[in-house]
């Protein structure tokens, strides 16, 4: 491709995410709502100095990470397959690059992850979307992470989040199927450390007559 061809190429790019603002900007104005989401992530973007250039032959955008996608400091969004994400376990607020190269391909690169917290939390369905519900509040996940692990509402699921800010996503770290999760909560530790089952009380008679609970 010739360099006249790639100057060509980043005018267009240029003047179609110029435009794409425009019109987010004038359609703030009229209904007067904003994604305060994304602006957020656009002021962190721009705080942790991510910003677009050019690298040989190829156009590179940095940005953060918002549970589904990666915006830019100009409020620009860019989808991050799924696949992954949920396999990188990306979690909301990672700074990205994002590698656009001469033949059209998009590679993405974490390059600031966040500090991040683990919680357990259960697995719902709310709304028509997947979520944990973890310290009194719902997380939502993304759909390949589930098909993934294949999990089930009631499981138990392990999530990373951002410390620091209030997250709307989370990152699956692992999950318990329900059944082996109810298992594990019916067992009691032995004393040689190992799980054994619960044990089962039965009643006994004493000398007078009466019946009193008896540990088997």
């Amino acid at each position: 491709m010739s360099d006249d061809n790639l100057i060509a190429i980043q005018e267009l790019i240029d003047s179609a995410m110029s435009s794409l603002k425009t019109a987010q900007s004038l359609l703030r104005d009229i209904t007067g709502v904003s994604d305060s989401s994304r602006e957020r992530y656009s002021a962190k973007a721009t705080s942790l100095g991510l910003s677009a250039y050019n690298a040989a032959a190829s156009k590179v955008v940095e940005g953060v990470f918002d549970g589904q996608n990666m915006v830019d400091s100009n409020g620009q969004t860019y989808p991050i397959p799924a696949n992954y994400a949920s396999k990188s376990k990306l979690v909301e607020g990672d700074g990205m690059k994002l590698t656009i190269t001469d033949e059209g391909k998009f590679i993405y690169k974490q390059i600031a992850p966040i500090d991040r917290k683990t919680i357990v939390g259960v697995l719902i369905q709310e709304d028509g979307q997947y979520k944990v519900l973890a310290d009194g509040k719902a997380y939502r996940i993304l759909l390949a992470s589930i098909t993934f692990y294949r999990a089930e509402v009631g499981d138990q699921v392990t999530i990373l989040i951002p410390k620091g800010i209030d997250a709307n996503w989370g990152a699956v770290e692992a999950i318990i199927p329900k059944h082996l999760a109810e298992a594990a909560a019916k067992a009691v530790i032995s004393a040689d450390g190992t799980l054994a089952p619960a044990k089962k009380t039965r009643k006994k008679k004493s000398d007078d007559g009466e019946l009193s609970p008896e540990m088997e």
